[in-house]
């Protein structure tokens, strides 16, 4: 292994070079050789076969949003399952109660969220006064 710190690094810089090529290479010959036909449907701005309806910025709920972050967050603490999962062995009981509790968090976190409604973001909220 050569003394030269940067040149620890140098497989990793050919890796990055070559898959940013292969890349881009790839991109270039679908856009050189691909088949390019353009219909009313392909111009559309929905190409999922649906009718377009109403304005393409019209506002979502704030639900939705509330939604696909709680999806984020638990999806990011079964994450750390993983690893867990891998070293348990070496963990024992110690490792087994500590994760019982980080489990337990994480469902009261999520009981919590779907008693408060969060995840219910199709449902109807409570109408304005006035309005049926």
């Amino acid at each position: 292994m050569p003394d030269n710190y940067f040149a620890r690094y140098l497989p990793l810089l050919i890796h990055f070079l070559l898959a940013g090529a292969l890349a881009s290479a790839i991109v270039l010959l679908s856009w050189l050789i691909g088949y390019r036909k353009p219909t009313r449907a392909k111009l559309s701005p929905y190409e999922c076969g649906m009718v377009p309806v109403g304005d393409a910025r019209q506002r979502f709920s704030v639900k939705f949003y509330l939604v696909a972050m709680m999806f984020i967050i638990f999806d990011v603490e079964a994450v750390f399952l993983y690893p867990w999962a891998v070293v348990l062995r070496q963990l024992k009981m110690f490792g087994f109660w500590e994760m019982l509790v980080y489990v337990g968090i994480v469902l009261v976190g999520f009981f919590y969220v779907w008693k408060k409604g969060v995840l219910d973001w199709g449902k109807a909220t409570s109408a304005r006064r006035g309005e049926v």
